[in-house]
C-alpha cells in the first residue's frame, strides 16, 4: 500500500519516538509508584512522563502487593458486576457462541 499523505501526517518520524530505554524506566517507575502513564508519542513526551512520575512518592512493595492483591480479590468476587458475561447473555458454546440479544433489542421504536 502507497502511504498517502493522511498516513504520513500521522506518523512520528523514527528519530522522534521514545527509546525502548525510556519507555522501560516509564514501566519501572509507574510499577515503583503504583500509578500509570501516558504511552507516550514522542522522546519529549516520555521525557515529561518520567519527570513527573520522578517526583511522586515510591509506594512501599507492602502496599503494591496489598493493593494488587485487594484488586484481585474484588474483580474475583463481585457477583453484581455490570460487565460480567452470564449464561443468559449468550447462545451456543465455542466458536458458534453468539450475543443472546443484540443493543438494538432495548431501544424504542421510533415513529
Amino acid at each position: 500500500m502507497k502511504p498517502t499523505p493522511t498516513h504520513l501526517a500521522n506518523t512520528v518520524p523514527d528519530a522522534l519516538k521514545p527509546t525502548p530505554k525510556q519507555l522501560r524506566y516509564l514501566r519501572i517507575l509507574a510499577e515503583r509508584t503504583g500509578t500509570s502513564f501516558a504511552y507516550p508519542a514522542t522522546i519529549d513526551e516520555a521525557s515529561i512522563e518520567i519527570t513527573r512520575l520522578t517526583k511522586l512518592t515510591a509506594s512501599s512493595r507492602a502496599d503494591r502487593t496489598r493493593e494488587r492483591r485487594d484488586v484481585q480479590r474484588d474483580l474475583q468476587t463481585r457477583p453484581t458486576d455490570a460487565t460480567a458475561v452470564r449464561a443468559r447473555d449468550v447462545r451456543g458454546y465455542g466458536s458458534s457462541a453468539r450475543w443472546a440479544h443484540r443493543p438494538t433489542d432495548n431501544q424504542e421504536p421510533t415513529s
